[in-house]
């Protein structure tokens, strides 16, 4: 079976960004998991699409799409069934809204530094998707994609 999702970093700046948000789960051992807000695509919806309303839902924030960041795909086992789920990932910058964790599935949400978001990321993937950021940015008009 397959699944795919989308989601992203979410920035301060366009240009030169300075934080980004994350969402943070509770583990069954009681710790946080920060991860990038991210969630399946509904039919219609294009990737972008889905990232901008995942946002929404995860962080609270109204955030548009500069650059796509990149894929990452990964198995997992749920009912009995084996997934494989293929997340696409974009750069998004924050546009409106407050932080909120109004989503029952996130337990924090939070702005970090930019150096500080290796530390904090769970998966090993975003911590490379987050390295990629000044590659994605160089590849947008004047900092931002219009």
């Amino acid at each position: 079976m397959r699944e795919v999702s989308a989601g992203g970093l979410v920035v301060d700046n366009p240009v030169s960004p300075r934080r980004a948000v994350l969402i943070a789960h509770r583990l069954r051992g009681g710790r946080l998991a920060w991860t990038l807000p991210k969630g399946h695509v509904e039919k219609g919806e294009s990737h972008e699409q889905t990232a901008v309303r995942e946002v929404r839902e995860e962080t609270g924030l109204t955030a548009r799409v500069l650059a796509p960041l990149g894929v990452t795909d990964y198995w997992f086992v749920a009912d009995s069934r084996r997934i494989h789920k293929w997340v696409h990932h974009y750069v998004l910058v924050e546009a409106a809204g407050e932080l909120s964790t109004e989503d029952a599935e996130v337990e924090q949400v939070s702005w970090f530094d930019l150096n500080e978001l290796s530390g904090r990321l769970r998966h090993r993937d975003e911590r490379r998707l987050v390295a990629a950021l000044p590659d994605a940015l160089a590849g947008t008009v004047g900092g931002a994609a219009g």
